[in-house]
C-alpha cells in the first residue's frame, strides 16, 4: 500500500524523479510545437519550420522512453481509461464516496485523450517532413497525391488545435485549490499521507 511508503515526514511518494522529468520535457515539447505553429498564424513571423520539426523528434523520443518504460513496468493499464472507470466516474455523480487508486477517472481520461492526440500529430508530421528539407533528406512534395496531403493537413492541424483545448483543460484543472497536491507533487514528487487517505484508496493504489 502507498501508506506502507510513506516517509518519516508523512509524505507518499507519488511521482519518480525520472517521470517527472519526462513530463516536464513532454510539456515543454508540447507548449513549443503549438507555439511554434500557431503564433506565426496570428503574426508573428521567425523562422519556425526547423525548430518545429526539432522539437517534434524531442518529442517523439520522450514519448518512447515513455511508453519503453511503462511497459517494462506493467503500468499501461493503470493510466488508461476503461470501463471500470467509466464505473466509479458515475458512482461518484450519484453523490457515493468513492475513491480511486493512483489516477481518477478524470487524470486517466486526460492521459487517454493526450496520448492519442499527440500520436495523431506525430504521426501525420513525421509523415509531413518529406515535404522539408532536413539533413537526412531532400524535400519530396509530390510523395503522395493530393488529396492524401489534404487528409493529412487536416488531421494534423485537427488534432493540434484539439490538443490546445485540452492543455488549456489540464492547466486549468490543476491549478484549481482541490487539485493543487497534484500540481505540487509532479514538481516534489510527494503528497502527504492525509492527502492520499482523503482523495485516494489505499487498496486501488497498491494495484497501480
Amino acid at each position: 500500500m502507498a501508506e506502507q511508503h510513506a516517509s518519516n515526514s508523512g509524505m507518499v511518494k507519488r511521482h519518480a524523479g525520472s517521470d517527472r522529468v519526462l513530463h516536464w520535457v513532454f510539456a515543454a515539447s508540447i507548449m513549443f510545437l503549438m507555439g511554434s505553429s500557431f503564433l506565426p498564424i496570428l503574426g508573428i513571423q521567425f523562422e519556425w519550420v526547423t525548430l518545429h520539426w526539432v522539437v517534434g523528434l524531442v518529442l517523439l523520443v520522450t514519448l518512447c522512453v515513455h511508453i519503453w518504460r511503462a511497459w517494462l513496468k506493467v503500468r499501461l493499464r493503470t493510466v488508461w481509461f476503461g470501463v471500470a472507470d467509466v464505473r466509479l466516474a458515475l458512482d461518484g455523480l450519484t453523490g457515493k464516496d468513492v475513491r480511486p487508486g493512483k489516477y481518477s477517472p478524470a487524470q486517466k481520461l486526460m492521459h487517454s485523450g493526450v496520448t492519442i492526440l499527440v500520436l495523431a500529430t506525430l504521426v501525420t508530421g513525421l509523415i509531413m517532413m518529406v515535404k522539408v528539407d532536413t539533413p537526412f533528406w531532400e524535400r519530396n512534395p509530390y510523395l503522395l497525391s493530393d488529396g492524401v496531403w489534404g487528409v493529412i493537413y487536416v488531421v494534423h492541424g485537427l488534432a493540434a488545435l484539439t490538443l490546445i483545448t485540452t492543455t488549456m483543460l489540464h492547466i486549468y484543472f490543476v491549478l484549481r485549490p482541490e487539485k493543487r497536491l497534484y500540481l505540487r507533487s509532479i514538481f516534489v514528487g510527494k503528497i502527504s499521507s492525509d492527502e492520499h487517505r482523503m482523495h485516494h484508496d489505499s487498496e486501488k493504489w497498491a494495484g497501480d
